[in-house]
């Protein structure tokens, strides 16, 4: 089936402009004014409102197996979520236990993702080094369709990466034309800090960003980024939440390194009083890692989404609900670490974004869509709205409100740290795929629907580095 849609201004990572936008399957095939409709089209009134890539977002945890527990959300009810936000497109992690084959991983989440409502695509991380995760790295990447490799510095004797692993997966990803993500913070020094908390009787959810300072963060931010300036490779650093690693990410890009930040929505509008809430179940319904931050480093990170020096949001959705969490009751090191959001992303930085003129619609599409598109290598089939990308788009009326509460959300969690807040700026439409999926906050999400995205190795600027890397040694 055929889809018009008419009457709305455009919205790219590059310009704005009045523009119809038919859609015949799942592809655009037109963006222009005038467009007439196929017989049996579907036409879509965009009057009033922006025609915007549908978002991707960069980091999220579907059915994950964490903490002695898993995610309330699978791929089914977490994508589907996500279209009612106006997100079409997910990037979730693999995440092998440690000496397990990164390809069996690989295989196990393909299978989780085939009930997905959107499309999807994967980071593998790697947990562990030996000659066959050397193999597997390269089959993952040629046969695949990955091209970005995640390393946790954190979560010392589970999944955590130490500096042998770091720089012989880097130099592994080079080679392969992938790109090496790092959730950055120091694990030994968490570790330490949390035995010390608990020793000093200060069990309780309070306890998790005195575990986890910024200085954590920037320390780990920091060494990842040398690594990778030592052997000349990019570098993705997920869920960027202190001032010290933004200033870090800026440096290196001042240098001409290849760093890129992601930030999530909750750091960029929820401060870290929320862990001295009274309510155990609040307090530890917003303990996720790293912790949420003071309103200076929000501050912060808003100008460096401004400044251009971090590029992606993300949630980081990683829903667990309350009987999950109150296995930390007694321990705060035992409460599940994440929170959700998915289906709040667009509609809160739209509203704490554009509402405060702190962005321009076209940026927002870039901080959404485009650049994660653009750094993943998916682009211009996702992030943008053109002839011949995927139909993956949101109508978004920027005069449209919502309360956000987690009675009414779509993901199976049982808390939304966006609880309360009322947003200015919110879908009217979803399409994805080449179909409406969400029509004024009716949700059509079909289980399944959604398809693997395949993301080619890079080329030539790899192999710059490559060359840059044996001039330099």
């Amino acid at each position: 089936m055929s889809i018009l849609i008419r009457g709305g201004t455009v919205v790219n990572a590059d310009r704005e402009f009045r523009a119809d936008v038919l859609c015949d399957g799942p592809k655009i095939v037109a963006v222009g004014t005038g467009l007439e409709a196929p017989a049996g089209a579907q036409i879509i009134d965009a009057g009033g409102q922006y025609v915007m890539p549908g978002g991707i977002d960069p980091h999220t945890h579907m059915q994950f197996p964490f903490m002695g527990t898993v995610t309330a959300d699978d791929f089914y009810s977490g994508t589907a979520a996500g279209l009612a936000g106006g997100t079409t497109t997910i990037m979730d992690f693999v995440i092998p236990e440690p000496r397990q084959s990164l390809l069996e991983a690989y295989r196990t989440w393909r299978g989780w993702a085939e009930h997905a409502a959107s499309d999807y695509t994967f980071h593998v991380a790697v947990t562990w080094w030996d000659d066959s995760v050397h193999a597997e790295m390269g089959t993952l990447v040629r046969e695949c369709g990955v091209n970005s490799f995640k390393h946790f510095m954190a979560y010392k004797n589970a999944i955590m990466a130490d500096d042998e692993v770091l720089v012989n997966s880097f130099r592994r990803a080079l080679e392969l034309g992938a790109v090496p993500t790092v959730h950055a913070e120091n694990g030994e020094l968490v570790f330490q800090l949390q035995q010390d908390l608990l020793r000093r009787g200060v069990p309780g959810p309070e306890a998790h960003p005195l575990s986890r300072p910024p200085a954590v963060e920037a320390e780990a931010a920091q060494r990842a980024i040398a690594i990778a300036n030592v052997l000349n490779a990019p570098l993705y650093i997920v869920h960027v939440s202190c001032a010290e690693a933004a200033d870090s990410i800026a440096r290196a890009r001042a240098s001409g390194q290849r760093v890129f930040g992601e930030v999530l929505a909750g750091h960029l509008t929820i401060d870290d009083s929320v862990y001295s809430h009274p309510d155990f179940d609040f307090a530890a319904g917003h303990v996720m890692s790293p912790p949420f931050r003071s309103k200076d480093h929000q501050a912060a990170l808003w100008r460096g989404l401004q400044s251009g020096n971090l590029q992606t949001t993300a949630t980081d959705h990683c829903v667990f609900c309350a009987d999950q969490k109150a296995k930390g009751r007694h321990d705060f090191t035992k409460i599940p670490n994440g929170c959700g959001g998915i289906e709040d992303r667009l509609s809160v930085i739209w509203d704490a974004g554009i509402n405060t003129g702190r962005l321009t619609p076209s940026e927002f599409v870039r901080i959404t869509s485009a650049n994660a598109a653009q750094i993943f290598n998916m682009y211009p089939r996702k992030g943008a709205v053109a002839a011949g990308a995927d139909a993956d788009l949101v109508v978004w009326d920027p005069q449209g409100t919502r309360t956000i509460s987690a009675k009414t959300q779509r993901s199976k969690g049982d808390f939304n740290v966006f609880e309360g807040r009322t947003v200015r700026g919110i879908p009217s439409h979803t399409v994805s795929g080449g179909r409406l999926v969400c029509e004024r906050g009716e949700l059509r999400a079909v289980e399944g629907a959604g398809h693997y995205v395949e993301r080619p190795a890079f080329g030539a600027m790899f192999e710059a580095l490559g060359r840059s890397r044996v001039s330099v040694n």
